[in-house]
């Protein structure tokens, strides 16, 4: 249980540190790249993440688009995706979690 637990906030943090590195400038809000490099750093104690390079296919997927926020400013929305490793099946949750977290903030 605690691993996943662990799996959860790491994604949410992961998708944070990102979108607050996209949403410093409008040149930056749609750059997946740099958003993969801020969401490899806080998965990093993850097992199948550690080697990752690149965030473009599972286990991590990483995406940032520029977008419009609910205030009508300009936003970066990144959308961080994040396959656990399979586990021993607990009563109630499977082998194995996809935790997909997304986070908008207004470019600055």
């Amino acid at each position: 249980m605690g691993f996943y637990t662990h799996a959860l906030i790491a994604t949410q943090n992961a998708a944070r540190a990102a979108a607050a590195h996209t949403s410093r400038n409008s040149l930056t809000a749609a750059d997946s790249g740099s958003a993969c490099q801020y969401a490899l750093d806080e998965l990093k104690a993850m097992s199948n993440v550690r080697t990752l390079a690149n965030c473009g296919s599972t286990p991590l997927i990483v995406t940032a688009t520029a977008v419009t926020g609910v205030d009508g400013w300009p936003a970066s929305s990144v959308s961080v995706t994040y396959q656990t490793n399979r586990m021993v099946p607990i009563p109630g949750l499977v082998g194995q979690l996809n935790i997909t977290r997304t986070v908008q903030m207004m470019v600055k």
